[in-house]
C-alpha cells in the first residue's frame, strides 16, 4: 500500500518514539518491532565503539590542527550506526558534514573520510566506489541529491534506495521542503532520517518547529513519519530497515525522526556554554547509547569482559592508524582546486594560470 493510498492517521508517527531497549538496557516491546538478532546486537555495539573511538581521536586532531575543523558526533552513535547498518547492498547514503561515524560505518576509511576536513582533496573519497554522497556542509542540500538518484535508479528499474541525514536544524530549510515534496510526488525510494540533537548550533528546537515531533512534519507531504528513541540502536535499525524496505518495494518515502543529543559543541570552534546548560548536557551523558546497548548484551550474555576488551582494542587500533596517517603534512597541487567544477574548461582556466604564475613568485617572497 502506497502513502497516496494511506489515511491520514496511518501517515502520522506513535504518540511515543519507537523503543526496543530502554535505558537501563532492558528489552521492552514496541508494537510492530522486533529486537534485531542477536548479530546484529553485536555489530551495533561493536560500530558504535568503534564510532566513538574514531570520534575522539579527530576531535584530538583537531586541537593538534591536524585538522581544520571537526564536528563531533558523540551521543549520535546509535542514530548513525543503526540507520547505517540498515541499509543494503545497492542502498546509497547521503551524509551531513557531522556523519563522520556513519561513513565509517559504511565502509569509507577513516582517513579518507577526514580528507575533507583535513582541507587535502575534494570529497576524500569516491563516492561511486561506496555509494554515499560527499559530506555535506550547506543545511538539506543532500537531501535533493539523494531524491534526485533515488529517482534516476527507480527509472532504470535498479534495486536501491537513499538514506539522507539531515539535522533539525536542516527541516526548517526550503531544500528539505523541496526535497520532502518532490520524493512524495515521484514516490522516490528515499529515507530521510533526521537526527533531531535538538540544538541547531545555538537555536534550540522549540525556537525552530512548533510541530509536535519533526517526524509530524511528514504528513503534510504525504508520507509516513516515524518517531524512534534515537538513543536507542536496536530500535533505529529496526525502524530504518521498515523503511528501506517499503522504499525499495516502491511505497514511496518516509521520514523517521531520531530523538537524540550533541554532547559535544557544534564543532571546535564553538563554546556550547554559551547557550546551553551544563545539568542538561549531564542528563543527556547518562543516556549514553554505548551504555545502554553494552547492557543489553551484556545481561543477554552476549558481551562479556573479554569480548568488550577485543572491541577496545580494534578501536584502538583504528585510532592508532589514523593518528599515524594524519601526522604527516599534507602536499596539496593548487591546480586542484579548479577540479571537478565544470565538464568543459571556462574562465576558471584562465584564473588556475593565473594563481600557476603568482606562487613561484610568492614563495620566492617567503
Amino acid at each position: 500500500m502506497t502513502a497516496t493510498e494511506l489515511n491520514p492517521q496511518q501517515l502520522l508517527p506513535g504518540e511515543a518514539p519507537v523503543r526496543l531497549v530502554d535505558e537501563s538496557g532492558t528489552p521492552v516491546q514496541a508494537e510492530g518491532f522486533e529486537l534485531p538478532a542477536s548479530g546484529v546486537l553485536r555489530e551495533l555495539h561493536r560500530s558504535m565503539v568503534l564510532g566513538r573511538r574514531f570520534d575522539r581521536q579527530a576531535t584530538a586532531l583537531t586541537k593538534q590542527g591536524r585538522l581544520a575543523v571537526y564536528p563531533s558526533s558523540a551521543g549520535q552513535e546509535a542514530c548513525q550506526v543503526g540507520a547505517v547498518q540498515a541499509l543494503g547492498a545497492g542502498d546509497w547514503l547521503f551524509p551531513t558534514y557531522r556523519d563522520s561515524v556513519a561513513l565509517v560505518t559504511h565502509g569509507v576509511p577513516p582517513v579518507e573520510v577526514l580528507e575533507l576536513l583535513r582541507g587535502g582533496w575534494h570529497c576524500g573519497y569516491d563516492p561511486y566506489r561506496y555509494r554515499a554522497g560527499p559530506q555535506c556542509t550547506p543545511l538539506a542540500t543532500n537531501a535533493l541529491h539523494a531524491v534526485g538518484l533515488a529517482h534516476a535508479a527507480r527509472l532504470r528499474g535498479e534495486d536501491a534506495a537513499a538514506l539522507v541525514f539531515v539535522g533539525d536544524g536542516a527541516t526548517s530549510e526550503g531544500d528539505a521542503h523541496e526535497a520532502f515534496n518532490f520524493a512524495a510526488v515521484w514516490g522516490a525510494p528515499v529515507v530521510f532520517f533526521v537526527q533531531n540533537n535538538q540544538w541547531a548550533i545555538s537555536v534550540p528546537l522549540d525556537k525552530q518547529s512548533k510541530a509536535p515531533t519533526l517526524a509530524h512534519k511528514a504528513i503534510g507531504y504525504g508520507m509516513p513519519g516515524h518517531h524512534v528513541d534515537g538513543n536507542d540502536a536496536a530500535a533505529v535499525y529496526a525502524v530504518t530497515a521498515r523503511a528501506l524496505s517499503e522504499a525499495r518495494a516502491g511505497n514511496g518515502p518516509s521520514l523517521v525522526e531520531g530523538l537524540t543529543y550533541r554532547m559535544d559543541a557544534h564543532t571546535n570552534a564553538d563554546d556550547a556554554t554559551r547557550y546551553r546548560l551544563g545539568d542538561e548536557v549531564d542528563l543527556w551523558r547518562e543516556r549514553d547509547p554505548l551504555d545502554r546497548l553494552a547492557a543489553l548484551l551484556r545481561e543477554s550474555g552476549l558481551l562479556d569482559d573479554a569480548s568488550a576488551h577485543a572491541v577496545d582494542e580494534e578501536a584502538e587500533g583504528l585510532a592508532a592508524d589514523v593518528r599515524a596517517q594524519l601526522g604527516t603534512d599534507v602536499h596539496l597541487n593548487p591546480d586542484e582546486l579548479f577540479a571537478h567544477v565544470h565538464a568543459e574548461p571556462t574562465r576558471l582556466r584562465e584564473q588556475a594560470d593565473l594563481l600557476a604564475e603568482e606562487l613561484p613568485a610568492e614563495q620566492e617572497e617567503i
